[in-house]
């Protein structure tokens, strides 16, 4: 999956308000309310910690204050340390966090001291996307198509895979393709078949993944992807509803995954 960058950080109460509304239009439920169904947990006295971290490409501008955003949205008591990295840690356990945040260019993690439960971004994101699209109420079958199957992609494919759905994959990587058939048990999605969905989950960071032969007349495409997968076109053309932003709904999953049951 792509980095963010400040501009993506723009506007996320706006896009999460969106999003919210998306959701609960055609799964029944908001955000908050899949979260709290797909990991029977809800926020009580957590303290959340988030640490800048300096290594790689450095500090994203905004990056630590969307993440407090998003952690008191969702009804967690949070706070950024005034330090980075390794003293940025020890400042934070010694404030009393129960949870840590912090990521570099490779991970994005969330851990929780107390119960030692931790968790990435890519597994929560894919997780949670995947689960938004298999919630769609007008779904015409347990078919569920995914496009991407790198960290994001192969995790909601998994969690797919074990809420029993019928999971067709494809990806331009042979050998990505190869191991999620292998050790999930998907099927190979091929153009050839004419098959169509009406749940998408798209897990790329690719622009217009998405074609038209894909996608049922009524569809629900759920993707963390910069830039968006879907054509605007074809969402028009084929009245998809688009669940998509690019931190909130992956942070969320992650803070309600490490919380106590």
């Amino acid at each position: 999956m792509a980095l963010l960058t400040p501009e993506d950080l723009e506007n996320l109460s706006m896009q999460l308000e969106e999003n919210d509304e998306i959701a609960k239009k055609v799964t029944g439920l908001d955000i908050r309310g899949i979260c709290k169904a797909l990991y029977d947990t809800e926020p009580g006295t957590e303290k959340v910690g988030i640490i800048p971290i300096t290594a790689g490409n450095g500090v994203i501008s905004n990056f630590t204050s969307s993440l407090l955003f998003i952690v008191r949205y969702f009804g967690f008591e949070g706070f950024i340390t005034e330090h980075p990295d390794v003293t940025g840690y020890y400042e934070a356990v010694s404030q009393g966090a129960d949870i840590i945040m912090m990521a570099d260019d490779h991970i994005f993690t969330a851990h929780n001291l107390r119960n030692e439960k931790i968790v990435s971004n890519h597994v929560a994101t894919g997780v949670i996307y995947a689960d938004i699209a298999s919630r769609f109420q007008e779904a015409t079958s347990k078919d569920i198509l995914v496009i991407g199957l790198g960290r994001v992609g192969y995790a909601g494919a998994c969690h797919l895979v074990n809420k029993g759905f019928n999971v067709y994959a494809c990806d331009p990587n042979k050998e990505f393709l190869h191991k999620a058939v292998n050790e999930l048990g998907i099927k190979p999605y091929c153009s050839d078949d004419r098959k169509k969905f009406s749940m998408v989950f798209e897990a790329t960071p690719n622009a217009d993944t998405i074609s038209e032969g894909m996608i049922e007349e009524r569809c629900l495409v759920s993707t963390p992807g910069i830039p968006c997968g879907l054509p605007p076109e074809i969402g028009q053309k084929y009245h998809v509803d688009l669940v998509m932003e690019p931190l909130v709904i992956g942070v969320a999953s992650m803070l309600y995954s490490v919380i106590q049951n």
